[in-house]
């Protein structure tokens, strides 16, 4: 049985003992059956829109009307997942099918529209073209406010200029306030990983290639108070950090693209290669969730104006998303091929991240099952984005509190049930226990309409 106290004395005031003791608490109040089950929320949000009809299952056919006001069914739409196939580029989560949910048919109009929506993809306000004006908080925000952990929030992705190693793009805490994103897979990792070091301490850190070698003696006396399942647990913990030795870049087992030859190996904390890059922030977010150091993650891959036109060139791609939005075509694939790859590799990220939290024991299951994972864009629904829909994909239920694996379609712009993004992260927020009305900035064009509350039919 696990003596937190003699744990914590054998590691005495090491560097250890400050990113270790959140691990050993855990364990030791599920082992007492004193522990409180986190509520973590992931946002990955892509630039340049998406498509809704590209995230329809088969079978389900939706109409396109001309006007795009009226995009979207004559009413609510709900059909199982269970004996469908998901699109090509959500293929990389078919094993957890069951607990995904496709939501369409969701409008943003009061963020504007263009070629990226800013912080109003995430607040519901408006912040178009260059404009830095931040209106208010941002879902994830918000939810850093009402489940904070050593880190409120962490952001965390990619820009297209290697310059960047910080950038405020999409997430804010407030009017004005916002969030960075890292944009340095090294710089965060020595942020989040190094906080625990100080002065002589925190050279060795900086000098490790991995945050074991760094903690391996204080990992061995605390392994001594541990023993049956949480020696188990505590081991599922630090697997985690053990990917983040392996900065090597794994391209070539990543199909569906046009690479021919696999990439030149190298380190991806410092690839100039796009998909390096954020293949790292996920090993690195993964392992933040993991060892407790936030339960609110954002990983924005080139979200914001400033990078919407990015270049995918580490899937064999040698054309930007701003030319693949305008229609064109590369290497006999149409532009809707070319979105569906770049898609599928965020989901092929997504689904590793999922793997990891899945391998961790927590409660009567695992760090997956409190975990809830949202997929959008910035730009909406299209790459001139008008926002007349804001296509997400949800997965997990947070321990059942959300009917899932479902497609739902809710009715088109301005009918009788329409709803809005906004009333998406109410939903959030009322599974945060937060239990709010309104969020963002109501849509005026839709005053007839109820804008308040959470969406009803995807709560359990």
């Amino acid at each position: 049985m696990l003596d937190r106290r003699v744990a914590l004395k054998s590691l005495g005031l090491s560097a250890g003992a400050a990113f270790l003791a959140p691990l050993i608490t855990r364990i030791e109040a599920q082992a007492a059956g004193t522990l409180v089950m986190p509520k973590r929320f992931v946002f990955v949000v892509e630039s340049n829109g998406v498509r809704p009809e590209q995230l329809v299952p088969s079978g389900v056919v939706r109409k396109q009307r001309e006007q795009r006001e009226l995009n979207g069914p004559e009413g609510f739409i709900d059909v199982s997942l269970k004996d469908k196939d998901l699109p090509f580029s959500l293929e990389p989560v078919k094993a957890w099918k069951d607990t995904v949910t496709i939501v369409q048919g969701l409008s943003g109009r009061v963020c504007g529209g263009g070629h990226s929506n800013n912080f109003g993809a995430l607040g519901c306000f408006q912040t178009r073209g260059e404009s830095t004006t931040i209106l208010g908080e941002t879902i994830d925000g918000a939810l850093a406010r009402a489940h904070p952990g050593i880190f409120p929030h962490i952001g965390l992705g990619i820009s297209k200029r290697l310059e960047n190693n910080v950038i405020y793009n999409i997430s804010a805490s407030g009017p004005n306030k916002g969030l960075p994103t890292i944009c340095s897979p090294t710089q965060a990792y020595s942020t989040l990983f190094g906080s625990v070091a100080d002065g002589a301490a925190k050279q060795e850190f900086d000098a490790k290639n991995n945050l074991l070698d760094f903690l391996k003696d204080d990992v061995k006396k605390a392994e001594k108070s541990i023993a049956g399942a949480e020696k188990e647990q505590f081991g599922a913990y630090l697997e985690t950090f053990e990917t983040l030795r392996d900065r090597q870049s794994k391209l070539n087992e990543i199909k569906h693209t046009l690479r021919e030859k696999g990439p030149v190996v190298s380190d991806k904390y410092k690839s100039a290669v796009e998909t390096d890059r954020l293949d790292a922030q996920f090993d690195i977010g993964a392992a933040a969730l993991i060892c407790g150091l936030t339960n609110v993650l954002t990983l924005s891959s080139a979200a914001g104006i400033r990078d919407f036109d990015i270049t995918f060139k580490g899937l064999g791609l040698n054309i930007d998303k701003h030319s693949i939005g305008h229609g064109k075509s590369y290497e006999g694939k149409t532009w809707a091929e070319l979105y569906g790859i770049i898609r599928r590799y965020h989901f092929d990220l997504i689904a590793g991240l999922m793997k990891k939290l899945e391998k961790v024991p927590e409660g009567n299951g695992t760090m997956l099952d409190n975990t809830v994972i949202v997929y959008l864009s910035d730009g909406a629904e299209g790459h001139h984005s008008r926002c007349w829909e804001w296509p997400m994909v949800v997965i997990g239920n947070m321990g059942g509190k959300l009917k899932t694996g479902r497609y739902v379609d809710y009715p088109g712009y301005g009918r009788k049930g329409h709803r809005t993004t906004a009333n998406m992260y109410l939903t959030l927020l009322h599974l945060a226990g937060v239990k709010r009305d309104t969020f963002g900035v109501a849509d005026p064009n839709l005053k007839d309409l109820d804008q308040t509350g959470p969406l009803k039919e995807l709560l359990a």
